[in-house]
């Protein structure tokens, strides 16, 4: 008999392996829960905000991407020799978890081929498998923007300064930036036939788990948190000394930029990003207040050739990311940018069977007030005690009375600044309610009034 095949029967509970499992988050994720979320919502906010003013629109990309768009950015690197998430699918198509953003950016400008320069920001979780430690997880949320279509060293002035803008809105004040410049391909080549002769020399002296970068990815021993690599990583050539007029150009009208917009910064010759498509300038904002270990927050710079690698026409570009986790852990240090309250503002007492607040709450909202309520028709007692726990300024009782008198008691709370104030609960009728409350919340925000002693200091 033909027809849909039947669906496998679910096994039973004695043998099904699951069965009684308390489960948890995988190693190296985290859940994001009230009230720490709408810190994160506050902080996108506030970096949507500076995006947008600086004329950056908002990109999303699959969290997957062909496993082709994500070897470009260096067969060599960690990366993608070591941490990425690979997989394939039904249909036996190599895919992998996006590991980094600005791979996909410039997968999707190879795509749509946007008229430039292209300014674009996005947000979301990557995947990177590695042990994790704080502020670093599998499974890691970043910010990042990138401008396509310019060589203009100001557009390396703007992408750092868009940087600046955001941490300083949100409070922090020891992220000092670092900054260098990898000059261009040739630069790149010469600098690390260099690097390499040297560290050859010196191979003895790098920390063992070093040791194989040298011939495979030298450039990453010279970020390399290891004492004893650091330590020969200290005497190593500077990549400054091999760059070009040009680039060297390049890089001096950068630093002018920032010393124009009064934008601190230092050059540090060691700073080489590792990802290969990394060209001219580099930088990193580092908290001070973090360990060495932890303490880049925020790290990106100019590149060339990942647009053509991916199916595109040549196209230059400057980006950088920053990742959220590690970021609040730098606001945790400095004691900014707290999680915000998130508090009713109003809340709605009901005794009469929970219809009016259910009304009431909608009504409120409707016309932009955080309004809430209790449910499972309560007693006034506990919907009280839920009223002061919520933080609310004001509440609503409704009772039988008012329902068939058409009216609200309005009871005043607390400040909004969370002090007291002595004010007369009052009822109304409904139909004049919103025009009381907004009497009521001119005066609960009004500063309060100065004490006896304060007008007359000792």
């Amino acid at each position: 008999m033909s027809g849909t095949p039947s669906t496998p029967a679910r096994p039973s509970g004695g043998d099904d392996p699951t069965a009684g499992k308390s489960f948890r988050t995988p190693i190296g994720t985290h859940d994001l829960a009230p009230p720490e979320s709408g810190r994160w919502v506050a902080l996108l906010g506030t970096f949507i905000g500076a995006a947008d003013r600086a004329g950056f629109g908002y990109l999303q990309t699959p969290i997957f991407e062909d496993i082709g768009v994500f070897s470009r950015i260096g067969e060599g690197t960690d990366v993608v020799g070591k941490e990425m998430y690979e997989f394939a699918d039904r249909s036996d198509r190599r895919l992998a978890l996006r590991p980094e953003g600005t791979a996909s950016v410039c997968r999707a400008f190879a795509q749509h081929r946007p008229t430039t320069p292209w300014k674009v920001w996005y947000q979301g979780p990557f995947f990177r498998y590695e042990a994790p430690q704080a502020g670093r997880y599998r499974q890691f949320h970043q910010i990042g923007a990138e401008t396509l279509g310019t060589d203009d060293p100001d557009a390396d002035v703007e992408i750092i300064a868009l940087t600046a803008e955001f941490f300083g809105a949100i409070g922090l004040q020891r992220v000092p930036l670092l900054l260098n410049s990898m000059g261009d391909a040739d630069t790149r080549l010469a600098y690390g036939e260099a690097l390499t002769s040297y560290l050859q020399r010196r191979a003895a002296d790098v920390d063992p788990a070093d040791r194989d970068k040298i011939e495979r990815h030298p450039l990453r021993i010279l970020d390399s948190k290891r004492a004893a690599t650091a330590a020969v990583a200290a005497e190593a050539p500077q990549i400054t000394d091999f760059l070009s007029g040009e680039t060297a150009a390049h890089f001096e009208r950068v630093r002018a930029g920032l010393d124009a917009l009064g934008i601190e910064h230092a050059v540090e010759p060691k700073l080489v990003r590792g990802l290969d498509y990394y060209t001219r300038t580099t930088f990193e904002f580092r908290a001070a207040s973090l360990d060495a270990a932890q303490d880049t927050i925020c790290g990106g710079g100019r590149y060339n050739g990942l647009v053509e690698a991916l199916g595109g026409p040549p196209t230059p570009g400057i980006g950088f990311a920053l990742g959220i986790e590690r970021l609040l852990l730098a606001c945790d240090a400095e004691g900014v940018f707290d999680v915000p309250a998130q508090r009713a503002e109003v809340w709605v007492i009901d005794t009469a069977g929970g219809a009016a607040a259910r009304d009431l709450t909608h009504q409120l909202r409707s016309v932009g007030v955080r309004a809430d309520r209790a449910f499972d028709d309560r007693s006034i007692r506990a919907q009280m005690r839920a009223a002061d726990r919520s933080g609310a300024e004001i509440a609503l009782i409704v009772g039988t009375d008012e329902i068939d008198a058409g009216t609200v008691t309005v009871r005043p709370l607390r400040r909004a600044d969370g002090g007291s104030r002595d004010m007369p609960q009052q009822t109304v009728p409904r139909s004049e309610l919103l025009v009381t409350l907004r009497t009521v919340f001119d005066v609960l925000n009004a500063p309060a009034p100065a004490s006896a002693d304060s007008s007359n200091p000792a």
